[in-house]
């Protein structure tokens, strides 16, 4: 994939603080997981974690299907 440079400072000034702005984002979400005991999702190399609220990481969903 080819990605162009762009001359014009202000377009990665803006994707800088976009990028600012979604981390801050996902450490209000995690934060309010851990308060709540609600387990993070993530996946990595397209594989899905749980990291539980006793911080164990697993593969396998804590959640109930319904």
């Amino acid at each position: 994939m080819r990605v162009d440079k762009f001359d014009d400072i202000e377009i990665y000034q803006e994707a800088f603080e976009i990028q600012r702005i979604g981390n801050e984002a996902v450490r209000r979400v995690i934060k309010e997981n851990k308060e709540k005991g609600i387990p993070i999702v993530f996946s990595r190399n397209g594989i899905i974690y749980y990291e539980l609220p006793n911080g164990e990481i697993t593969t396998k969903s804590p959640f109930k299907n319904q």
